[in-house]
């Protein structure tokens, strides 16, 4: 997270750090606003992000309470850091207003912004992303709520639609579908190894040198095993 105070008179004197590091400004009643912003690269600098938001923050009135930055994490990754505590902010009702400078800066794909919205939606936090000129508090913005989440529809429908079609054509030409066969030389391995042995099924999986997976050995240890312990 950055220290707003690094950005000069863009941000107030009257200012106080919380125990985040996070810099807070004195509620005279304007939306708590959280900026949230995302390079991908170390290389890249989330300046002109910044400024920005910081601007438009300014003619709008919005009070900001918090900043959240992740450097170096790519949009599609699930785990990021400042983007987990924004979300955990917004639940606490700490924040009533998420401040952004693209959807592509914010969300992983469509069907992420689409929660993230019907979250912020339900507990009455604003969004607003400045380059898509999209506010959900005004007209527009809720128009737009119902097309992404129309979009969001289609794009799982037709993902689904290309799996189906793509297995139908798979088997047309008599291709195997789901996982690979194992050896019944492999299979009765396990399958003497469970039988046998108190090894754990991460053991047996090393014991075979990892040539079937995981789950699998799982599955063949817990079948052998039920089978010994049931009565005669």
């Amino acid at each position: 997270m950055r220290n707003l105070k690094a950005l000069g008179d863009s941000v107030s004197t009257s200012e106080k750090e919380d125990i985040y590091g996070r810099y807070k400004r004195q509620n005279h009643g304007q939306s708590r606003t959280a900026l949230y912003l995302r390079v991908s690269t170390p290389d890249q600098k989330p300046d002109l992000q910044y400024d920005g938001l910081l601007g438009y923050a300014d003619r709008a009135g919005l009070v900001i309470v918090g900043d959240y930055c992740d450097i170096a994490v790519s949009g599609r990754r699930e785990g990021r850091p400042q983007l987990n505590a924004l979300m955990a902010s917004v639940r606490n009702r700490e924040v009533d207003c998420v401040l952004v400078w693209k959807f592509d800066r914010f969300a992983r794909s469509t069907r992420h912004l689409l929660t993230a919205l019907e979250e912020f939606d339900h507990l009455g936090v604003r969004f607003i992303s400045v380059q898509d000129q999209i506010d959900t508090a005004s007209p527009m913005g809720k128009a737009m709520f119902t097309i992404i989440g129309a979009m969001a529809e289609l794009e799982s429908s037709l993902i689904s639609e290309r799996v189906s079609a793509g297995m139908k054509a798979a088997a047309a030409r008599g291709k195997h579908l789901g996982r690979p066969p194992l050896a019944p030389r492999l299979i009765a391995e396990i399958e003497t190894l469970a039988a046998s042995t108190d090894l754990s099924v991460r053991q047996i999986h090393r014991k075979i040198d990892e040539k079937a997976s995981r789950g699998r050995v799982g599955e063949i240890v817990k079948r052998i095993r039920s089978l010994r312990r049931s009565p005669v």
